[in-house]
């Protein structure tokens, strides 16, 4: 039975409960990073343009677009207009009473709209000001404008994905965007410990190409040292084997043997125990070498047989292998249900909705989703103008006709 929750009513355990975030950004990078604090128990209040609000309210793939009630969770939403100067007082009067500042957008417009570090940091010492963009606050490239393609074609990541053949890929996945949101988490986590010694805030500049330079291995050392430039190798990586996806009878199935003693393991579920000291593939090297001849071999030995039958032989084997997964898939695998890994979240505009829980999971302050994504543009412009600032009905009105909120 799929777990259910109560947002909005449940109690907070996490671990930044109290703890408030000010998101000014839009679409994908400082949302997930709102995301993220959020899910760890920070109020989270997003800050929108008015009427419209961040485009991802209307992103996503299917008949309906439902990426927003993911990124969205766990916030309150408040409009204001930071283009101009009583959107930007009112904002400013808002990150009085915050611990965290989010923004993504380009570098200069934080600054040209009187919020910049050193006005903010001025007034609240104590302040973190998490700052996502595409190439960084500093360098000849900082006012450039930049998606997060474009941080995976700079940081390396676009050119290696895809078939030697064919032109580069990329993943199904925004993933220069959402590894930015995640080291901006990153960095937001160590600025509160460092604020907790000394009480001093600082600002996290978290960069699009920089993001994804961090998780691309050796491929810089491996230049400078050897001269050796990675090219794109489709479904493997050159020398580590066998580990790719196989055919079976009725599908696909991973496999990941690139280990001397697991390859041995392997060749004896194979029924060919004599492989595990060929001379051809007995070694990490040796295996590598001889990538593409091991994978036929062992594709033809997986394609007579079903998936089931394979996996069986992996689990009784102890082989690191497993199904190659999509959302149905993940909705009935006991394993995702018996670890809550996903929930179902009765959201305010689809009703019960399922969807990824929050991670990592820890043990004495757990993360949670309490609150659905907010369905309307300014939804909580009463409760939070009022609760911190002080604001009445008809002076919220008044800015309100005037396109200030």
């Amino acid at each position: 039975m799929m777990p259910s929750r109560n947002p909005g009513t449940a109690h907070n355990p996490g671990a930044l409960r109290d703890i408030r975030v000010l998101e000014l950004g839009q679409l994908l990078a400082g949302p997930f990073c709102g995301q993220l604090l959020g899910d760890m128990g920070a109020d989270v209040i997003k800050v929108e343009p008015p009427v419209t609000g961040d485009p991802m309210r209307d992103w996503g793939q299917g008949a309906e677009k439902v990426q927003w009630e993911v990124i969205a969770r766990n916030k309150r939403s408040v409009s204001a207009n930071l283009r101009v100067a009583e959107g930007q007082a009112l904002v400013k009067k808002l990150i009085a009473h915050a611990d965290v500042l989010i923004e993504n957008f380009k570098p200069g417009t934080m600054e040209k709209w009187g919020l910049g570090p050193d006005v903010l940091l001025a007034e609240k010492p104590d302040l973190i000001i998490a700052r996502m963009s595409g190439y960084g606050q500093t360098g000849p490239y900082s006012n450039r404008a930049g998606f997060g393609g474009i941080g995976e074609a700079m940081g390396g990541w676009r050119y290696i994905v895809g078939e030697p053949d064919r032109a580069p890929s990329r993943m199904g996945v925004s993933i220069g965007d959402t590894l930015t949101a995640t080291y901006g988490c990153m960095g937001v986590l160590a600025a509160l410990h460092e604020r907790a010694q000394t009480g001093r805030g600082q600002v996290i500049d978290a960069a699009l190409y920089e993001s994804v330079l961090q998780v691309m291995e050796g491929l810089v050392p491996e230049y400078d040292r050897t001269g050796f430039i990675r090219e794109r190798s489709g479904s493997v990586l050159k020398g580590i084997a066998p580990s790719n996806v196989y055919s079976c009878k009725d599908g696909e199935f991973m496999i990941g043997a690139n280990k001397d003693s697991l390859w041995k393991r392997l060749a004896s579920a194979m029924g060919r125990e004599e492989l595990g000291d060929d001379p051809r593939y007995a070694t990490h090297i040796a295996r590598g070498e001889n990538q593409d001849e091991l994978d036929v071999l062992i594709n033809n030995w997986t394609k007579t047989l079903t998936i089931d039958e394979v996996d069986a032989l992996m689990i009784e084997h102890s082989i690191p292998a497993g199904r190659v997964y999509r959302a149905p898939d993940m909705l009935e695998d006991p394993h995702f249900q018996a670890r809550e890994a996903i929930i179902e979240v009765e959201t305010e505009r689809f009703g019960p909705l399922k969807m990824q829980s929050s991670f990592p999971k820890l043990s004495l302050t757990p993360g949670s989703v309490r609150r659905p994504a907010p369905s309307k543009v300014g939804q909580h412009n009463a409760e939070i103008y009022g609760e911190l600032l002080g604001l009445g009905e008809a002076e919220l009105a008044e800015m309100e006709g005037r396109g200030v909120i």
